[in-house]
């Protein structure tokens, strides 16, 4: 699955076209390095996302196209860095 689009259907990001935006300008990254919104994301990747002033950063746990609002926190795991 996209980047981008894992990053709305898990709920990290309110909608697709922000989550794109955010990868765009380098906010977002995946094991470390920056990211494009065309990265394919695997379970086990761990995706930072920079959000002004701090820096939230998760651990996928599952890839799914379709998820309801009470099991998309299920997809990632949170790190506390």
């Amino acid at each position: 699955m996209r980047l981008d689009k894992y990053l709305k259907v898990s709920r990290l990001i309110k909608r697709r076209t922000v989550a794109n935006e955010a990868c765009d300008n380098e906010r977002v990254t995946v094991n470390g390095k920056v990211a494009r919104a065309s990265y394919d994301v695997k379970v086990g990747d761990v995706i930072a996302i920079a959000f002004g002033g701090r820096t939230l950063t998760v651990e996928v746990v599952a890839v799914a196209e379709n998820v309801g609002k009470d099991a998309a926190a299920a997809m990632y795991k949170e790190i506390n860095a």
